[in-house]
């Protein structure tokens, strides 16, 4: 509910802070006062266009602060706040506040938190409903009758969208399946060559490096064969190095204990021998590492160029061709599974067409009852506005089965007969322009009172109509801002012309106009019971206020 909005420097309104409450608000004033000026100004706060031209002449900078009551735990409101890290101390305002440059730039904010213009709007759609004298034609709009339909009758829709989501889903699957089939059949001549090819091959990973050091080692052993050949001699036979320093080493233990450097010189020699030893290892080692074996070498290097011949063939790496044996495999595989894979995406098909088909005829019929409520609601409000022989009804019509979609399967309009025995036809080509309105009000009226947004505004509904008619829509609004009999009163603010409807006003605004000089600015002020009569003795008579109108607006406020 708004509670409070401050307006600095919008049009000709310079300064302005207004208290609000529940219950049905009215604003009148004369024409030109600058009424619209207000709605300008609130539409800013909620995220609409943000026009230079709104800011005062002569001003800088313009801004819209605007206070609602903090949203309930658990409303779409309270989520949609947390969802955009939007937080609200408890029992604390929501307030929002746009500024606007004269360059045309603007902020927005929600509490203290910049926020964008986008988000601001969605949080306005939650806050305040707008209908302007204007705004029939969005209601008369066939497009729009399924949703407002939905929003009156709570009708789930967003599991019909989820399952139709999940059935074209599975559609584009199948789809994706079928084509991958249909390219496989067309490949599997080829497919069975290279499965055949890479199956004879058998790459294995990490072969490819294992092959290139090995060729590497044997064409290192093949340029140094022969020096390792001559140093492997001079370990060979009885006259080679280690064998000498054995035959050494033997003598010389029999000599040992003559004298201690004989024993040192022992022990280098048997030091000699062990390192002689090693060093023999070590070559033995080597040489069989670096073999040069030309039939293996040329073995080696078959098998080598061959991987990496089929590598380049199929563009991967070497490493990659056991992998790649494996997809095509399962491509070809895939070809003869493909029938039972397709008969499982049908199925899957078949079972989210029937899901999808199930939650939209329950949602079809729970728009067939809401209709008929509404159809009830509507009639109740026809009989107060002197449209006793016209009727309402909301069609709702079953669409052909390729015009499904993701809002169900239903074509929904709203339908009037003006006359008995008339054929229903849409409102707009049978209403004249007085029953239009008052059509429209009824319908908003009894949309209204189905949930929807805690603050709603009527801009001039009233329109074209007075007397007894002006009476019953004052009447209407009255009890629409009154709620439903649970005690839940919403607020109603109400831009009129008609006295009758001032009169029912359980707050009365008055807009007004002034010039000093060269400077004109529009104020706004909150009317007592005297200044009520008053405003309301003025509408009714003109410019001249007579003691007559004075009476009747009297006994408009007593009869309120």
């Amino acid at each position: 509910m708004l509670t409070a909005l401050s307006i600095a420097n919008i049009v000709l309104i310079e300064r302005l802070d207004l208290d609000f409450a529940a219950g049905l608000g009215v604003l009148t004033g004369e024409t030109g006062a600058g009424k619209s000026i207000l709605l300008d100004a609130l539409g800013l706060a909620l995220g609409m266009r943000a026009d230079s031209a709104l800011v005062r002449q002569g001003s800088d900078k313009a801004q819209v602060t605007a206070s609602f009551a903090a949203p309930a735990a658990g409303t779409a409101l309270a989520a949609l706040l947390a969802d955009n890290e939007i937080e609200i101390e408890p029992g604390e305002p929501l307030l929002i506040r746009r500024t606007l440059k004269a360059d045309g730039g603007s902020r927005a904010f929600l509490g203290d938190q910049p926020c964008s213009a986008a988000l601001l709007r969605e949080v306005g759609t939650h806050l305040v409903e707008i209908h302007g004298q204007h705004d029939e034609r969005g209601l008369l709009a066939p497009a729009g009758h399924r949703a407002l339909l939905d929003t009156y009758g709570r009708c789930d829709s967003a599991a019909v969208a989820a399952a139709h989501g999940e059935w074209r889903g599975a559609e584009a699957r199948l789809a994706v399946a079928r084509s991958a089939l249909d390219e496989a059949v067309r490949d599997r001549e080829w497919l069975e060559h290279c499965v055949a090819e890479l199956a004879a091959l058998a790459p294995q990973p990490g072969e490819e490096a294992e092959l290139a050091e090995a060729r590497t080692a044997m064409q290192k052993g093949e340029r140094i064969a022969g020096d390792m050949g001559a140093i492997m001699a001079a370990f060979e036979g009885s006259d080679s190095g280690p064998a000498q320093l054995r035959a050494a080493a033997r003598r010389l233990d029999r000599l040992a204990g003559d004298h201690p450097l004989l024993a040192e010189a022992l022990a280098g020699l048997d030091r000699a021998i062990i390192e002689a030893d090693e060093a023999e290892q070590r070559l033995n080692e080597a040489a069989r590492a670096l073999e040069y074996d030309p039939a293996r070498l040329e073995e080696t290097e078959a098998r080598l160029f061959e991987l990496r011949a089929m590598a380049r063939k199929h563009h991967v790496q070497p490493d990659e061709l056991a992998t790649l044996a494996g997809d095509l495999a399962a491509r070809l595989d895939a070809i003869d599974g493909g029938s039972e894979g397709l008969a499982r995406l049908e199925a899957e098909v078949a079972a989210k067409a029937a899901a999808y088909t199930h939650a939209a005829a329950a949602l079809s019929d729970a728009r067939t009852k809401a209709a008929l409520r509404l159809d009830k609601a509507v009639a109740g409000e026809l009989v107060p506005l002197k449209l006793d022989a016209a009727r309402f009804q909301t069609l709702v019509e079953r669409l052909p089965a390729e015009r499904w979609g993701a809002e169900g399967i239903d074509r929904v309009e709203f339908l009037i007969s003006t006359n008995p025995g008339a054929p229903f036809a849409p409102l707009i080509k049978i209403a004249s322009g007085g029953e239009l309105s008052r059509f429209i009000l009824a319908l908003k009226v009894a949309l209204a009172e189905e949930g929807g947004a805690e603050t709603i505004i009527f801009d001039e509904i009233d329109r074209g109509v007075g007397g007894a008619v002006a009476s019953a829509i004052g009447e209407r609004l009255a009890r629409l801002a009154k709620g439903t009999g649970d005690g839940a009163g919403r607020q109603l603010l109400a831009v009129t012309h008609s006295p009758q409807v001032a009169a029912k006003g359980a707050a009365h605004f008055l807009i007004a106009k002034s010039s000093e000089g060269t400077v004109t600015r529009t104020g706004v002020r909150a009317l007592g019971t005297a200044e009520r009569r008053e405003e309301i003795a003025r509408m009714l008579s003109g410019a001249e206020v007579t003691d007559e109108a004075r009476a009747q607006a009297e006994r408009l406020l007593e009869v309120a």
